[in-house]
C-alpha cells in the first residue's frame, strides 16, 4: 500500500487518524519527493541554463533529466515538446493565449464540453471574447457521459480547436479522448486535453491518443505544487508565438528587435521552479516504481467498493455514474447542504471536498448548489471507506 512512505498520513485531526479523501484536489507527497526538494535547496540551489559554475551545471542537468522523464512518462516524440509551467491552469492559459493569437479570428469557433473544470473553460471564453470568436459546448447525459453524436455535429468550417478533459474532476468520467481526437483531426482541427485528473490514475500515451496538446499538474501526481507540464506537438509549438517575454525565452535582444529561443525555451520565460521540477522527477520515479497499472487497479477496487457501500445509504445520491470512470464519488445526502456534510466529516478526521469543484456548469446542469466529493489514491484503503460510510450513516440523522 506504500502508506508508510507518506508522512502526513500519520497526522491526527480532532484526535482521529486522518482519512484523506481529497486527492482530486491534491495528492499527498511521498518522502522521496520531500527529500528531493530538501536536497535541491540544501545542496544545489542555483539558477539553471545560465551559470558557468558547478551548482548551476548540476541543477541544469537534473532539470533537463526531468524533462526526459516526463517525455518517457507520456511517450512524447521529442523532449523539446515538453514545456514546464506552474500547473495545468497555466498550461491551458499558455495555449489559449499563444495558439489563439496565431490562429483564432473573428467568427471562428472553439469546442469545449459542459463538464470542463473552469481552468479549461474560462481561458477559452476569454480568448473568444478577445478575438470575437464563439464557444461551442458538448452536452452530457444524466449519468455524466459526453454526447459524441452532438460533438460531431458541432464542427464547422470555422472550428479552430477542441479542448476537453481526459477525466472529469467532479463526475470521474473517463472521456473517449482518442476517439474525439480522431473526429477533430478528420476536420483538420487540433485537440487539447486537460489531463490533470488522468495523469496519476492511468497510463497516458500522447502519441497513441494523437492529441496536439496535453496538460497536467505535478501536485495531482504525488509531486510538488507550483509545477506542471504543457505537452505540444512540435509543429504547433513552432507556429505559436511566445506566451511571456523575459529571460531564457530569447535568442538575441537589441533595443530594436528580439528573436526567440528554440523549443522548449521559447515558452519558459524567467526563472523556473527548479526545485519543484526536480521534485516532479521524484514523483514520476515513485509512480513508476509502484506501477501505473497497480495504482489503477487499486483505485478501481476502492471506487467500486465505495460506490456499492454508499449506494446502500438511504437518501444518498451519486452524481457521475458513467461505466468508465476513475476514483471520484460526488454525492449529496438528502436535502443537506454539502458544506454541512463536509464539516461534520472533518470533525471525524475525514477530509473531503465540498462545493462546485470549479465546475459550476455541471452543478447548473443538475440544478444543485454543489456536491460532496470523495476521491481516492493509491494509499487509501477499504477500511478507510468503511469508516467513511459509517460516519455518513452516523451524521445522516443530524442533517435530516
Amino acid at each position: 500500500m506504500y502508506r508508510d512512505e507518506f508522512p502526513i498520513l500519520d497526522t491526527t485531526v480532532y484526535g482521529k487518524p486522518l482519512i484523506y479523501f481529497d486527492n482530486a484536489a491534491t495528492t499527498q507527497k511521498p518522502q522521496a519527493v520531500i527529500d528531493a526538494l530538501v536536497r535541491y535547496y540544501t545542496t544545489l540551489n542555483s539558477n539553471i541554463h545560465r551559470g558557468a559554475h558547478h551548482l548551476a551545471n548540476v541543477a541544469t542537468e537534473e532539470y533537463e533529466q526531468t524533462r526526459e522523464a516526463v517525455r518517457q512518462l507520456i511517450n512524447a516524440e521529442h523532449r523539446h515538446e515538453i514545456v514546464f509551467t506552474r500547473g495545468t491552469t497555466e498550461s491551458i492559459n499558455l495555449v489559449a493565449s499563444s495558439f489563439c493569437q496565431a490562429f483564432l479570428r473573428q467568427g471562428d469557433e472553439v469546442i469545449v464540453s459542459g463538464m470542463e473544470h473552469h481552468s479549461n473553460l474560462v481561458p477559452w471564453q476569454m480568448a473568444c471574447e478577445r478575438q470575437g470568436a464563439r464557444l461551442r459546448v458538448i452536452p452530457f447525459s444524466d449519468d455524466g457521459v459526453l454526447d459524441l453524436e452532438a460533438y460531431e455535429g458541432l464542427f464547422s468550417a470555422r472550428t479552430r480547436l477542441v479542448a476537453v478533459n481526459h477525466v472529469s474532476n467532479t463526475l470521474g468520467t473517463v472521456n473517449p479522448v482518442a476517439r474525439m481526437a480522431r473526429t477533430a483531426h478528420s476536420h483538420n482541427v487540433p485537440i487539447l486535453i486537460d489531463g490533470a485528473q488522468a495523469i496519476s490514475h492511468m497510463a497516458v500515451d500522447v502519441r497513441a491518443l494523437d492529441c496536439d496538446f496535453y496538460c497536467f499538474s505535478g501536485h495531482k501526481m504525488y509531486g510538488p505544487m507550483g509545477v506542471g507540464v504543457m505537452y505540444g506537438k512540435e509543429r504547433w509549438l513552432d507556429a505559436m508565438p511566445p506566451y511571456q517575454g523575459g529571460g531564457e525565452m530569447i535568442k538575441e535582444v537589441t533595443l530594436e528587435k528580439t528573436t526567440y529561443n528554440e523549443l522548449p525555451f521559447k515558452f519558459e520565460a524567467g526563472t523556473p521552479a527548479v526545485g519543484d521540477v526536480l521534485g516532479l522527477h521524484a514523483a514520476i520515479d515513485f509512480m513508476q516504481r509502484v506501477g501505473i497499472d497497480t495504482i489503477a487497479r487499486h483505485e478501481a477496487e476502492l471506487t467500486a467498493y465505495a460506490t456499492e457501500q454508499m449506494t446502500a445509504l438511504e437518501g444518498l445520491r451519486i452524481y457521475g455514474t458513467a461505466s468508465q470512470k476513475t476514483s471520484v464519488v460526488s454525492f449529496l445526502m438528502g436535502a443537506a447542504h454539502p458544506y454541512d456534510v463536509g464539516t461534520l466529516l472533518d470533525k471525524m478526521g475525514i477530509a473531503v471536498r465540498t462545493g462546485h469543484h470549479c465546475t459550476q456548469p455541471i452543478m447548473d446542469r443538475y440544478g444543485i448548489p454543489g456536491t460532496v466529493r470523495a476521491s481516492f489514491a493509491l494509499y487509501n484503503t477499504k477500511e478507510e471507506i468503511d469508516t467513511f460510510v459509517a460516519a455518513l450513516r452516523r451524521i445522516a440523522p443530524l442533517l435530516a
